[in-house]
């Protein structure tokens, strides 16, 4: 079932204000209040008769009067005092109703409802800590925070909750929520143990069956929902994870039944109810964000851009003629082709909700937002130095590498192109190449080894392209130049006979400038699959979700850890459902728009089994990466080999934020490194996540051993990272510097032109269009910029680094002041990061284009704003 409702609100101060002040009754009476949310109504209710799976239940007409009554039942359960009959768990008070909704329209944002309750407090109870709650309500609701006033001896007891909460008829057992306070196992009052233990047990489920749209059961599957094979051959992919052949991380269980053509394969959901796909109720997405995705999958079906008919791309081809028709995408608008399919999956959308789904206007262009980086010079994206700069301080600044050696060693093919060394040896200023490399002034941006083994087969389809090396030196002012680009190609008449290697150097006129525009365009193309594959899905989105099943399933709610990590994994699940849906799934959005398309995820595959957990600490991957070097009289003990590298800049500010937060945070509830070890559920959820969730490298040496308080540190310091900071600076400069395809084109569709051929003249007479037909065309253009689009935005909902959704997450206040402490630092890594971008001496952080680099900026507004640091992977 769709989930159309907004979950969480990111204020703190106003949340604070929503309890509703109540006061000890006669008799023992503890009066208290319960707030929900209820679902919202959406612009898409006409849309839910097309979908009816994914439209199910946007509009709900729950009231206050609704659920006061009888309905819902609340039970408190003693922290304090055990019951001998119930197994010493602990004693249960008299059920409780929800009384008359409480009118505080001005204490709660919209949407929410607020009920009184009376507790009769019972001598042999004492203080509850944790609650039964039954609903024999029709409809399900979101349950967002009990709050018991003046309980005697303790005061106020806060419970939060946010999660939804189905009719009891859903359910083997009653929902149990516990208060705020925060237990390691081996502290947890002995009357809440039991009731701690048969939660994750329930969370984690027995393994089989088709799951239900209101389960929380969190469990692991391999990626085996990526083929279709009743479509026939072409739309068929290896299963990732669970061999040494295609290793990969797990993804979360949905248990749907397998095909009929290969029992091994599970079958897919129709893709109309895409966003339909299971995963745990409470990892569901809000009902803002929900539309924007409905919209990209209604963008992404649309005839236009996902054409019915099989190689309807490849026979009458779309082709822009210049950059000026380009500019037109955001200048006019583009005539929306209609067709019969296009009208028939259309016919039930009213007009209004059509435009705003399409961004179209009444004559049907479709339009979108300028991009940042042709904001403000529509030219500037063209020259050398904006294409290294975008190395260090665009979308995929994870990849550049200082030079170690000359030649650079490769795991494929030791031999080199010779020209290389004479070519660069003119640019480096009287320099030989190795004084370049011990100065640390030569830098590579290298594909060729993950590229080049799917090279033949990618060259097979459509795509045209080659693996590239990207050499580049560093000038006096900090910038980079680029000194050659080598292009590589398998030999034509086989593997044995070695391969084709062309080297290119920096030209701007003439047709040397001409074949110097297309080199960069392939290394951008190569850049490009590379950064939506590797860097950022799987990086990001693939690696975090078996952090996130294994965090629900093995950590209590109670756990520290479990409340440190949780808010870094909002949305994660949802996102990557979806995109196994509609976006990596043979045939999808993705490939249909990034180069290696039916061997994207074949590639991501082959890079995870170089992927080592404890190198994607930012201080560690610099170092690998030959960017930085370990000096103890540097800022943070790491010196910059670039010292104008925006992303490692702002980068390590934020890493090392994040790691003082968590060592605070830590050091808190674990004094020594005994308390390490001998914590149950740390120790089992760590084992599940390497065996279980990362099962696929569970042997390799480079895993922590959770045996210090140091390594927990490092740990989840990468874990939080990764999440919320990495992910953002990969993720949401897309739109800014890919929704102009020139820039970053995702396809090449050929090769670079022979002499005396008609491409080759075109290429010394139309520099443009032959550029123009040599990348991505104009439908995929289209497709791309949606997707980007969607990816780079920020919803109304969003919570940020630094954030809580709610004010009272835990009771324990030093951890609150050192958030507090961790707010405020972030807040002056954002004035450092203006400061910075003003200073004309930091040449990278701007650029030819003017596009200040925002993209690690902790805070941002709504939309497409280049900058901001959610908590987690939530788009």
């Amino acid at each position: 079932m769709a989930d159309a409702i907004e979950t969480k609100s990111v204020t703190s101060s106003e949340n604070g204000s929503k309890k509703m002040k109540c006061e000890m009754g006669e008799g023992g009476r503890i009066r208290g209040t319960v707030v929900l949310k209820k679902k919202k109504t959406t612009d898409f209710t006409s849309f839910a008769s097309t979908v009816r799976e994914v439209g199910r239940g946007l509009v709900d007409r729950l009231t206050g009067h609704d659920l006061a009554g009888k309905d819902v039942s609340l039970q408190f359960i003693s922290a304090v005092n055990a019951d001998p009959g119930n197994e010493l768990r602990g004693k249960l008070g008299k059920p409780v109703h929800l009384e008359d909704p409480v009118n505080a329209s001005t204490c709660l944002t919209s949407g929410e409802l607020a009920f009184s309750l009376t507790h009769h407090l019972d001598q042999e109870m004492g203080v509850p800590g944790a609650l039964l709650i039954r609903s024999n309500h029709h409809s399900e609701f979101f349950l967002k925070t009990v709050t018991l006033e003046d309980v005697p001896g303790h005061g106020q007891i806060h419970f939060v909750c946010n999660s939804w909460v189905y009719p009891a008829q859903y359910y083997t057992n009653d929902r149990i929520f516990f208060a705020n306070k925060t237990y390691l196992p081996s502290e947890t009052p002995a009357p809440l143990s039991k009731y701690r233990e048969e939660e994750l047990e329930n969370l984690r489920g027995d393994g089989t069956g088709e799951r239900k749209e209101w389960e929380r059961v969190y469990d692991y599957a391999c990626y085996n929902d990526l083929s279709e094979p009743k479509k026939g051959s072409k739309y068929v992919r290896p299963i990732l994870g669970g061999s040494s052949d295609y290793p990969y991380p797990r993804r979360g269980r949905t248990g749907r039944p397998p095909t009929k053509e290969d029992p091994n394969v599970e079958s897919r959901l129709p893709i109309l109810q895409s966003l339909s796909i299971y995963v745990p109720r409470d990892e569901r997405f809000s009902h803002i964000k929900f539309s924007d995705l409905l919209a990209f999958a209604v963008k992404s079906v649309a005839h236009f851009l996902l054409p019915a008919a099989e190689g309807q791309f490849d026979s009458t081809p779309g082709e822009f003629d210049n950059f000026q028709e380009i500019l037109k995408i955001y200048e006019g608008g583009i005539k929306l082709q209609k067709n019969q399919f296009f009208e028939s999956i259309m016919e039930e959308i009213p007009s209004e909700m059509l435009r705003e789904l399409l961004r179209t206007d009444s004559d049907g262009f479709l339009k979108f937002p300028t991009p940042q980086v042709i904001k403000e010079d529509k030219s500037a994206w063209r020259t050398d130095e904006e294409f290294a700069r975008e190395m260090l301080a665009g979308v995929d600044p994870i990849v550049i590498c200082c030079l170690q050696e000359f030649p650079r060693e490769s795991k494929l093919n030791p031999e080199n192109n010779p020209e290389m060394r004479v070519y660069i040896e003119k640019n480096l200023g009287g320099l030989t190449p190795d004084e370049a490399i011990e100065e640390k002034k030569l830098f590579i941006l290298d594909h060729y080894d993950i590229l080049m083994p799917f090279l033949r087969g990618i060259n097979a389809t459509s795509t045209k392209t080659y693996a590239t090396r990207t050499l580049l030196c560093l000038k006096e002012d900090g910038t980079l130049k680029p000194l050659a680009i080598e292009l590589i190609l398998p030999h034509p008449d086989g593997d044995e006979f070695g391969e084709i290697s062309k080297v290119h150097m920096p030209a701007k006129d003439g047709i040397e400038g001409s074949l110097w525009d297309l080199a960069k365009a392939y290394v951008s193309v190569n850049d490009s699959g590379y950064h939506q594959l590797i860097s950022h899905w799987l990086r990001t989105h693939a690696v975090i979700e078996p952090v996130v099943i294994a965090t629900n399933r093995q950590l209590s709610v109670l756990h520290p850890i479990h409340k440190l990590l949780h808010p870094h994994f909002r949305d994660t699940m949802s996102i990557n459902g979806f995109a196994r849906q509609i976006l990596i799934n043979a045939g999808g959005a993705l490939e249909m728009t990034v180069f290696p398309a039916k061997f994207s995820l074949e590639m991501s595959s082959a890079a995870y089994k170089n992927w080592v957990f404890p190198e994607q600490a930012l201080p560690a991957d610099l170092i690998k990466r030959g960017m930085a070097v370990e000096d103890a009289n540097s800022r943070h003990g790491l010196r910059l080999v670039i010292e104008d590298y925006p992303f490692a800049v702002d980068g390590l500010e934020i890493w090392f934020a994040i790691e003082t937060w968590v060592r605070d945070y830590c050091g808190f509830y674990y004094k020594n490194d005994e308390m390490v070890q001998e914590d149950t559920e740390l120790q089992s959820w760590w084992k599940e996540l390497r065996e279980e969730g990362h099962g696929d490298l569970k042997d390799r040496p480079w895993w922590p051993k959770m045996q210090s308080l140091d390594e927990l540190i490092q740990t989840c310091t990468i874990i939080i990272w990764v999440a919320s900071a990495l992910h953002a600076a990969i993720n949401f400069g897309q739109y800014p510097y890919g929704g102009y395809l020139p820039n970053r084109p995702a396809m090449s569709r050929r090769f670079l032109p022979k002499e005396g051929t008609p491409e080759y003249e075109e290429l010394e007479t139309n520099r443009e269009k032959a550029f123009l037909k040599t990348v991505t065309p104009q439908l995929q253009t289209l497709l791309g910029i949606s997707l980007v689009e969607i990816l780079s935005k920020h919803s109304p909902d969003e919570v940020y680094l630094g954030q809580r959704d709610t004010p009272e997450w835990t009771s324990d206040k030093a951890p609150l002041l050192a958030f507090e402490r961790f707010g405020k630092r972030l807040e002056e890594i954002e004035q450092r990061i203006v400061d910075m971008n003003n200073d004309e001496k930091w040449r990278n952080r701007v650029g030819p284009v003017r596009l200040p680099y925002t993209l690690l900026y902790p805070s941002s507004e709504v939309g497409l704003t280049g900058k901001g640091i959610p908590n987690s992977i939530s788009i």
